[in-house]
């Protein structure tokens, strides 16, 4: 009996995962739960890694995905800014796991947008998104995935209800704040040995308010060059 996790289907054990993350408190709102539930994070892992395991993984380039309660967090710290027809962005968007969770939640109505800055991720995240239960938002154009310098954000599709950053900067980029829509929410690491989760709200009035979530380590938010150049 202690085997029938690993034995059961993929989507057997991305459920069993999401289950485990609400044991834990991690996941609190049906909807992040039933989100999680539809993307499948096996999808977005290189193979022979374990996608459903609660750790970072190495995807290339010096990036990561991140562990399942760091997306579990972002979601449920986002979810009220990504509703159906909201407008989100997901910065060091790498394999596009979190991008895809993000269009299911604002929907078709919405618009969901990642920028990452090295190509080969690009195209590889929109080959992952493709196997996906958010394939049907890459061909209505509702989710797209570019390639930018996150730091600069999109400004384009601008402004956005939801901001997450997946990687930590030395500060706050301005560009990111001022693409942040009155009422909406970023999630940002920011530091580089010591690293918070900072949470970053704009009022109506276009007020920034910042607060710190948890400690936490993320690869850092940087230049494709300085990337592809750390060891």
């Amino acid at each position: 009996m202690e085997h029938r996790l690993w034995s059961s289907g993929a989507s057997d054990k991305n459920k069993a995962m999401v289950e485990q993350l609400q044991r834990y408190g991690i996941i609190k709102s049906s909807k992040v739960a039933q989100v999680m539930e539809t993307i499948d994070r096996g999808l977005f892992v290189p193979p022979g890694a374990s996608p459903y395991f609660d750790s970072p993984m190495p995807i290339g380039y010096n990036a990561t995905i991140s562990a399942p309660h760091m997306h579990a967090s972002c979601l449920e710290l986002l979810e009220k800014h990504l509703q159906p027809g909201m407008r989100a962005l997901d910065v060091g968007s790498g394999t596009g796991y979190l991008t895809a969770c993000f269009a299911i939640m604002v929907g078709p109505e919405g618009r969901a947008v990642g920028v990452e800055h090295i190509p080969e991720l690009v195209t590889s995240s929109i080959e992952n998104i493709k196997k996906s239960a958010a394939a049907p938002q890459l061909t209505d154009g509702s989710l797209s995935i570019l390639i930018a310098d996150g730091r600069e954000g999109w400004p384009d599709l601008s402004p956005y209800d939801a901001i997450h950053v997946g990687a930590a900067a030395p500060e706050i980029p301005q560009a990111l704040i001022e693409q942040l829509k009155p009422g909406g929410r970023m999630v940002i690491p920011v530091g580089t040995m010591f690293q918070e989760l900072k949470v970053v709200d704009k009022d109506q009035d276009g007020k920034v308010s910042i607060r710190d979530e948890t400690a936490v380590r993320y690869v850092p938010l940087t230049s494709k060059d300085a990337q592809l150049q750390a060891n």
